[in-house]
């Protein structure tokens, strides 16, 4: 072999071993829009819990198709367990933070400010944060959710009309009006009752049934049992909402004794709702409410787009369509 015909051979080698080693790292480079973007996401409840779970797997599947990096953090629906930990995420320099807005605009006003001015983004979904957006929109701050007023209102007309309620009939509201923001959901199921001449006792969840709705199944036994009359029983609150079969056992009522409303589709609610136990439920589509914060940060910390205000409080499930909607419920989707 000569000479020209060796080197020719060893720079194909060289070019072969090149391709060996550059090739299957240059394949590896990720080129997803959110790749290398550290995100602090919060659910807002516990883990497990039927609506929580819901939002964590919207923003599971916004990370993995997006590339983000996502830490999640719990916060058992507390407002001043959200604002804290928000303060410790920030110190922990993430490039952005998607918040549950429950605590409202003032208490999370210098924890936000602070953030901004670091540079770390921050966006907001489930309750409103209207005058945060306001002020920080023009670098992502938006807003994935329904909106607390109108929903609670519709949701009260909607189960007027539906059950044929009339002035005087006893209704029970069990919300969180003390919480600002988040208790405009509840004024408006209260409000939208009372204009139609409905006669509402008012009960405040307590802390320990909004981390945890067995813990109030002794207040819910306790108002049935003093208010034999009552037609109707909304629960302003996910979670109590998928434990209205259990509350309504637990008083010792059937399926067809009280009508039912509340928020939220899980599979408890989905199983309530065949059962005949829950009536009415407004879908907040809360998948959603995962996905969207974690894309909505991407979009703004890649490409500079503003913060967008998205409602997904978009319509009503009951026995007329819950076979529509009880397999995405099973996948964790709806």
């Amino acid at each position: 072999m000569s000479k020209l015909h060796r080197l020719f051979i060893a720079l194909l080698l060289l070019v072969a071993l090149g391709v060996a080693i550059i090739g299957p790292a240059a394949a590896q480079e990720d080129n997803r829009t959110c790749a290398g973007v550290n995100i602090i996401f919060f659910p807002g409840g516990s883990p497990g819990g039927p609506f929580e779970t819901v939002v964590y797997n919207g923003a599971l599947r916004a990370a993995e198709e997006l590339g983000a990096n996502v830490q999640y953090i719990w916060s058992d629906w507390d407002p001043q367990k959200m604002v804290t930990q928000l303060t410790e995420a920030i110190a922990t320099s993430p490039d952005a933070i998607a918040i549950m807005g429950h605590p409202g605009d003032e208490a999370y006003r210098a924890a936000v400010e602070q953030a901004e001015s670091q540079g770390i983004l921050i966006t907001v979904a489930n309750v409103p944060l209207p005058d945060l957006q306001a002020q920080y929109g023009a670098s992502g701050f938006g807003y994935v959710g329904a909106f607390q007023y109108g929903a609670g209102h519709s949701l009260a007309t909607e189960a007027v009309s539906r059950f044929g309620l009339v002035e005087g009939d006893r209704a029970m509201v069990w919300g969180l009006l003390s919480q600002p923001g988040r208790g405009e959901r509840t004024r408006g199921v209260v409000e939208g009752l009372q204009e139609a001449g409905l006669t509402v006792d008012y009960l405040e969840i307590d802390s320990a049934t909004n981390s945890d709705p067995s813990a109030g199944i002794a207040t819910f036994t306790g108002y049935v049992s003093a208010n034999p009359d009552v037609k109707l029983v909304v629960t302003d609150h996910g979670n109590l909402t998928a434990s209205l079969e259990t509350l309504l056992s637990a008083a010792g009522k059937g399926p067809d004794d009280i009508f039912t409303a509340g928020f939220d589709l899980s599979p408890a609610t989905v199983h309530a709702i065949e059962g005949g136990w829950t009536d009415l439920v407004i879908d907040q589509q809360q998948w959603l409410q995962g996905y969207l914060p974690i894309l909505q940060l991407c979009l703004a910390k890649r490409y500079n787009f503003s913060g967008l205000t998205i409602d997904t409080g978009a319509g009503f499930a009951s026995k007329d369509n819950i076979e529509l909607l009880a397999p995405l419920v099973e996948q964790g989707i709806r």
